[in-house]
């Protein structure tokens, strides 16, 4: 039997890698542009297709993970991933940077259904777990931005793609000598001391359907504009891709911590009392962030990025108490399939909305956007014990 503190593990490494991966495309495109002799604007739609096999694919590799094994599953995603960033590193043309990057995001959908499925049926304490889980996500995001703008500049956007899909390759020969195929019945099922009443399960859904949509839609976008977003309104401070890279780090390690701390206040208080609060941070946040500039725009980033990449852990926790252990990864496949699917279409919004008249439109939208989440957190029901619920 897999010790769970070694499975954990190594599905935090993949979570680093598989946000980490996602996001080099869009912080390589300040360098990769002037070089290929294309816009912004131009280059960044080829990205399109990759982010909709992250989500698209989310639903074959999360039904694959139940039936077959999840563990394998996961050796595919290390060693898939890194060979198809290698794979875009020589690309010579637009068409097959877009073909490499669709390839990254086909194998980046194996992670989200089937390694937090994974991270559920082991964790000790629940929101703690998926917690820290987010905080690995999100360092890879801020990594993604720092490493990539820095190799970028010093030895070229190719390396950018290259040296991660080694190091990708290298945690899944790791990850196959120390993770054996799991024993289904051993592992754990993962906790779920609270419930809801049963009437209230469809709350629950709508609530998870309103709030994946917008906040999935808001994470994407934010996490692919905001290194240009920066470099157009952080002119005095952005003088290099590796100085960008060093600020976008610091501010999404706001949202690592912001994880982390709602991963643990989910299991002193309950989903209800931490989900609603965060909700009504998203909307203010996101019209700042469309008409702020210069240094006031950093402290509205953070905040913008707490409010969103919190709300990542909050959607989590809830497929992880209220499905059982035998269809998880599906259940997760079907969360991140709208949540990300919604999200594809937002790469394309951002070059769109760039080419017409920056970005200031794309975030007002947001804005509008995120009145789902706050209804999700309305019609988000309390939670009541195990014996409450059962009456």
């Amino acid at each position: 039997m897999n010790r769970p503190d070694t499975v954990i593990k190594y599905v935090n490494a993949a979570h680093f890698i598989d946000h980490y991966a996602m996001l080099v495309f869009p912080a390589a495109l300040i360098v990769m542009g002037p070089e290929l002799g294309y816009s912004y604007g131009k280059l960044l739609p080829y990205g399109t297709p990759g982010f909709i096999a992250f989500g698209a694919g989310s639903l074959v590799t999360g039904w694959l993970g139940d039936v077959w094994s999840r563990r394998h599953m996961m050796l595919v995603f290390f060693i898939g991933i890194g060979l198809a960033m290698i794979a875009t590193g020589f690309a010579q043309t637009p068409l097959q940077i877009g073909l490499g990057v669709f390839v990254i995001g086909a194998f980046a959908a194996i992670y989200h259904p089937v390694g937090t499925a994974m991270i559920v049926a082991y964790a000790p304490k629940l929101g703690r777990e998926i917690g820290i889980n987010g905080v690995f996500g999100n360092i890879g995001v801020a990594s993604s931005a720092l490493a990539t703008g820095a190799l970028s500049q010093f030895f070229g956007w190719r390396a950018a793609f290259m040296v991660p899909g080694a190091i990708a390759i290298v945690a899944g020969i790791l990850f196959a000598l120390n993770v054996a195929h799991e024993d289904r019945k051993a592992a754990k099922a993962g906790a779920t001391p609270v419930r809801i009443a049963r009437g209230d399960m469809w709350k629950v859904i709508l609530a998870l359907v309103l709030t994946v949509i917008a906040s999935s839609t808001s994470f994407n976008t934010v996490t692919v504009a905001l290194p240009k977003l920066f470099a157009e309104r952080l002119a005095d401070l952005t003088v290099s891709p590796a100085v960008l890279g060093v600020i976008m780090a610091g501010v999404y390690l706001f949202g690592a911590a912001s994880q982390y701390t709602i991963g643990s206040l989910i299991d002193r208080h309950g989903l209800k009392a931490v989900f609603l609060p965060l909700c009504f941070l998203s909307m203010p946040a996101l019209y700042l962030a469309a008409i702020a500039s210069g240094p006031a725009l950093l402290p509205v980033s953070v905040v913008l990025i707490i409010a969103i990449f919190g709300q990542v852990t909050i959607n989590d926790a809830m497929v992880g108490k209220y499905t059982t252990d035998k269809w998880r990864s599906t259940a997760y496949s079907l969360r991140y399939f709208i949540g990300f699917t919604a999200a594809g279409t937002s790469v394309a919004l951002i070059a769109a909305m760039h080419e017409s008249g920056g970005f200031a439109l794309t975030f007002k939208v947001l804005a509008i956007l995120s009145i789902l989440v706050i209804a999700g957190g309305l019609i988000f029901p309390s939670e009541k014990t195990e014996a409450a619920a059962a009456e």
